[in-house]
């Protein structure tokens, strides 16, 4: 064997080493858990982000209500029931993440009668924009 081909087949054989090396190291890779195009996203020089947690008691709900951007939630533990109007009830489950979409009324529900709901909330808009307009 020619010295490049040699030299070739050495730098392939410890570049595969040493990748498999890192990841039984444990090198993090981050796994998706959603992935959806959304429309009414805020369009200002400047967004704030919040980033929020809220629990839910069995049986409770949240207020009638809309939001001025998409929101989207991920279920820490239980299930989330969201009822938007004029569509189907949306179901997620612990380990699931929705996007609630823009100006669509909605109430989201804890429909368990033993198990809390506990759910961490993204939301990026308008500077100062209220995070959500209860509906009378």
């Amino acid at each position: 064997m020619n010295i490049s081909i040699r030299s070739t087949l050495l730098f392939a054989a410890l570049f595969i080493g040493l990748s498999s090396m890192a990841q039984a190291q444990g090198t993090a890779r981050p796994e998706m858990i959603l992935k959806e195009v959304v429309s009414g996203m805020p369009k200002g020089e400047r967004q704030e982000v919040r980033v929020l947690t809220a629990s839910i008691k069995p049986g409770d709900k949240t207020p009638f209500h809309t939001h001025r951007f998409p929101v989207t939630v991920y279920v820490l533990d239980g299930t989330f029931t969201l009822e938007l109007e004029g569509r189907a009830p949306v179901v997620v489950k612990a380990g699931q993440a929705f996007v609630e979409p823009p100006n669509v009324k909605m109430t989201g529900y804890n429909r368990s009668s033993a198990e809390p709901l506990r759910v961490v909330i993204f939301y990026a808009s308008d500077p100062e924009t209220p995070f959500l307009d209860p509906i009378q």
